[in-house]
């Protein structure tokens, strides 16, 4: 009756009439996905290389209380 492309495009044909909401969302966060494994795959290319620094939440060491934010 149908072969195995016909049902699998009748497939995506349903998944994308059922979640049309939800898709932009899922597509986002595979390309964050994506990004990050790619980033992580150069890094470890990289790994003799000197580190990135990237900005973001400042870490305290407990045992030499508050430390200041770096700029």
């Amino acid at each position: 009756m149908f072969g195995m492309s016909e049902l699998a495009v009748i497939l995506l044909v349903v998944i994308a009439v059922l979640a049309a909401k939800k898709l932009p969302g899922l597509a986002r966060s595979a390309g964050k996905s994506a990004r990050i494994l790619k980033a992580e795959a150069r890094a470890a290319q990289d790994e003799g290389a000197a580190p990135r620094v990237i900005r973001g939440e400042v870490v305290t060491d407990r045992a030499q209380g508050d430390a200041a934010p770096r700029s």
